[in-house]
């Protein structure tokens, strides 16, 4: 791979080393494809319930939001 382009990226995304920077770069890659991927399906989903009975009708959702918590790992 050719040093100037992984300086170059090091410094767009900058990260302290190469292989962070290419990481970085990868994760941004997908995370842009995913995000197109979910606008491409705007308007062709069909869902039987509402926004807020998805979130608002799972009484174990409403005890997080009510404390603010989140369970952490045990």
């Amino acid at each position: 791979m050719p040093n100037d382009l992984l300086e170059t990226l090091k410094k767009t995304v900058d990260a302290k080393n190469k292989t962070r920077a290419v990481i970085m770069a990868i994760e941004g890659e997908i995370r842009r494809n995913k995000l197109e991927k979910l606008k491409k399906m705007a308007g062709h989903m069909e869902f039987e319930c509402e926004a807020n009975d998805i979130r608002h009708g799972d009484e174990r959702l409403n005890y997080f939001i009510a404390t603010e918590t989140l369970p952490g790992p045990d």
